[in-house]
């Protein structure tokens, strides 16, 4: 049976109050294209939520954002998104870094306890039966990604010591975290290095100390695709050896 418009409509304002409590700032023009509906349908959406008590802000010019604090009840996941939660909790368990499957674990163990019984049991029948290859020792490298993930969004420098195999030497380095990414199972910091005067990556495997400071940095206006296409721009004009 096909849904009615009372059910499509529903459906779709539980997912944009979804959306409005993950993402600071969403335009109309982005919840439109986001539930394929035209922008007057969203100005009506909008309006629907308030009126139910929603306490959405607008900032005129950029977008609407859900009031600080306002939480609504956990909603209910379905079989093939909880299917999805668990599959990654699976490749998760085999990551090198220890901060960070420790924070997914509790994350993960929190949706748990918000799944239907039916559902949570075919989620551990799912659990059981997935395996991925890589890391099959579970060896963790490093411990530290949880704590630059912090020190990035809230603009901390961090000092950290760095062992460098290629020279055998060991530097202390205060940086400014920019990026992380993960490469080959390996994570990695891009930051503006200020031994160095230049942004760097560094991998978390190589960091033996790390602590993140009380004085903070100036958030950097450049995007990663733009660190990463001067990187490129970089590697192609050295003359080849």
């Amino acid at each position: 049976m096909e849904e009615t418009t009372d059910t499509k409509r529903l459906s779709r304002l539980t997912a944009m109050l979804t959306q409005l409590q993950t993402k600071r700032l969403l335009t109309a023009s982005e919840l439109a294209i986001k539930f394929s509906v035209s922008k007057r349908t969203i100005y009506r959406d909008i309006k629907a939520l308030e009126q139910a008590g929603v306490p959405i802000l607008t900032e005129e010019g950029k977008g609407y954002t859900m009031m600080d604090g306002y939480r609504i009840p956990p909603v209910m996941f379905t079989e093939s998104e909880a299917n999805a939660l668990i599959t990654a909790e699976q490749l998760i368990q085999k990551n090198k870094d220890a901060s960070f499957v420790k924070e997914y674990s509790g994350a993960i163990n929190k949706i748990k306890a918000v799944l239907g019984s039916d559902t949570k049991n075919k989620a551990q029948l799912l659990s059981d039966r997935i395996v991925f290859r890589q890391n099959v020792k579970y060896d963790r490298t490093s411990n530290y990604l949880s704590t630059l993930q912090l020190a990035l969004t809230n603009f901390n420098l961090v000092k950290i010591g760095y062992h460098s195999p290629e020279t055998g030497q060991s530097t202390e380095r205060t940086i400014e975290p920019f990026a992380i990414y993960s490469t080959q199972e390996n994570w990695l910091v891009v930051a503006f290095c200020k031994l160095r005067k230049d942004f760097r990556a560094f991998r978390l495997d190589r960091v033996t100390t790390l602590n993140t400071l009380t004085d903070k940095f100036v958030p950097h206006k450049m995007t990663l695709q733009e660190y990463f296409q001067i990187c490129k721009e970089k590697y192609f004009s050295e003359p080849l050896p």
